[in-house]
């Protein structure tokens, strides 16, 4: 294998885990309860390119947060 491939491969796996890590943390701020955020996160863990797939089209998103005091949240 060349140099170059070499280098592609490990950008496209550390790809992969940056965007892995980034779904388990959006599962984990959904509100969902525990058993639910513990399953998808194990999905994502053991299967990492479909487990993404799966959850991009199915999966739970974190919660947005939005104003926290009373004044910002004045219509």
């Amino acid at each position: 294998m060349s140099e170059a491939t070499s280098y592609f491969s490990i950008a496209v796996a550390v790809f992969i885990l940056l965007v892995d890590l980034w779904a388990i943390i959006s599962v984990f701020r959904s509100d969902k309860t525990v058993g639910v955020k513990a399953a998808w996160a194990i999905g994502l863990i053991l299967f990492p390119v479909f487990g993404l797939i799966v959850w991009g089209v199915a999966g739970p998103r974190g919660i947005k947060e939005g104003p926290t005091s009373q004044e910002h949240s004045k219509g």
